[in-house]
């Protein structure tokens, strides 16, 4: 039999795009060529596209996401979905894929879209018994109705955008000072925001996955941000300190897998998820923070160091993901 042919969608529509670029080319240099046929699928607002080692550009068929070179169509057995943002992160993509029954490597269409939107997703982790701080959902075009609401937080609080990830558009707020430009730049990200309840504690953010049905939990890590949080700086340009496996009690590393399995068994999540915790100084509770349904994969994310810190290459790690998704189908 042929090997299956892939597309590796990156790009996307959002400011998140530079980072999807960045987790492409680890993919791509790790996605086993023995296996698989792999085309990489530039998705941006312009246009859908194939760029050949010639230069040449090669649109997208969306009508059945095909490419046609060389006077051959070229139809695609499985999606590895590499955006972060939308809409590769927000189940629109997932919706499309599943309307032309391609299977794809990430959660479905309703996992995604729900886990997409912070405030649903810790509304549900809470509704199922899991620890969440307390936080004021906030609609761009009515925000100002709430104001009252804000200031009864206790602060510090994070105000962050509701849609999206990589920490852009979100700030850290010790008093009500200074709120109106922090709510100013988040809705610049999106129209709907959370201010969320600062808790004081370790950062954790463990990866999940599932392979033959069963759920697994990568070694997590420990977060030590240099800057005041864990934004778009200490995410991607060093300014913090990552320790794989995190050090802690075995006590403390229970709670942390079974909340993350528990929450991935909740949400149906599929392929590899990464959750953000905070274990809370106070209760030595792990608080979930949010849920990332295309984790990174560039040489200065989390994932890929917990993959190696099991022992595990990313060649083979990629490969088990593929074939997940390739099983769904049949």
């Amino acid at each position: 039999m042929p090997n299956p042919t892939i597309a590796l969608v990156t790009g996307g529509y959002s400011s998140e795009a530079v980072i999807s670029y960045k987790s492409a080319i680890t993919i791509e240099k790790h996605i086993d060529p023995t296996k698989y046929n792999l085309y990489r699928i530039d998705i941006t607002p312009e246009k859908w596209f194939h760029k050949r080692s010639t230069g040449e550009e090669v649109l997208v068929n969306k009508d059945d996401f095909s490419l046609t070179i060389d006077g051959r169509k070229i139809s695609f057995d499985a999606v590895f979905i590499g955006i972060h943002g939308t809409p590769g992160e927000d189940g629109k993509l997932q919706g499309y894929f599943d309307l032309l029954n391609i299977p794809y490597t990430s959660c479905d269409t309703t996992t995604s879209a729900i886990t997409f939107n912070k405030r649903y997703t810790v509304a549900i982790a809470g509704a199922a018994g899991y620890k969440v701080a307390k936080s004021i959902h906030l609609f761009k075009e009515n925000y100002h109705e709430k104001t009252q609401l804000l200031k009864g937080l206790q602060y510090p609080v994070f105000v962050k955008p509701n849609n999206g990830g990589s920490s852009i558009g979100m700030s850290k707020l010790p008093s009500v000072d200074g709120l109106q430009d922090a709510l100013d730049k988040a809705f610049k990200e999106d129209d709907q925001v959370l201010v969320e309840e600062f808790i004081a504690g370790r950062e954790f953010t463990i990866g999940v996955f599932k392979s033959n049905g069963k759920i697994i939990t990568l070694p997590f890590t420990e977060v030590m941000s240099q800057n005041d949080f864990f934004d778009f700086e200490a995410k991607y340009q060093g300014k913090s300190t990552e320790v794989t496996p995190a050090e802690c009690s075995n006590e403390i590393a229970d709670k942390v897998r079974s909340a993350a399995s528990g929450i991935y068994a909740i949400f149906n999540c599929r392929g590899v998820v990464r959750m953000d915790f905070i274990l809370n100084e106070k209760d030595q509770e792990p608080y979930l923070l949010e849920i990332n349904t295309v984790p990174g994969q560039s040489d200065a994310s989390l994932v890929p160091q917990q993959v190696a810190a099991m022992g595990m290459d990313l060649k083979d790690f990629y490969s088990m993901l593929i074939e997940d998704a390739l099983i769904s189908k049949k």
